[in-house]
């Protein structure tokens, strides 16, 4: 699936992104380390990643822009994927529908 080009009025926005997204992806493998008996299916990766970033404030960036400190701790985020996991664990996308 291609993603949409977003634009507005000439100016692209495409390179703006929640910096989050970012920390996410790399602490994800350190948390579901931990879940040994735990084999996330695709759709439960993804369920955690989402739910994880909705339950984080965003942080946007643009390219070039410079961060001067990082207002969401690297804990906030392993706490919020460990809960992110342990609920995704207990009721993964597709299970228990007709």
């Amino acid at each position: 699936m291609s993603r949409q080009k977003l634009e507005y009025n000439g100016v692209p926005l495409d390179s703006i992104r929640n910096r989050n997204e970012e920390r996410v992806v790399r602490l994800l493998p350190q948390v579901l380390a931990e879940y040994l008996d735990y084999k996330p299916s695709y759709l439960d990766i993804q369920d955690i990643y989402a739910l994880t970033l909705n339950n984080l404030p965003p942080r946007y960036k643009q390219s070039g822009s410079i961060i001067i400190r990082e207002s969401v701790t690297e804990a906030e985020i392993l706490r919020e994927l460990r809960l992110a996991v342990d609920r995704v664990e207990k009721a993964p996308t597709g299970k228990g529908e007709d």
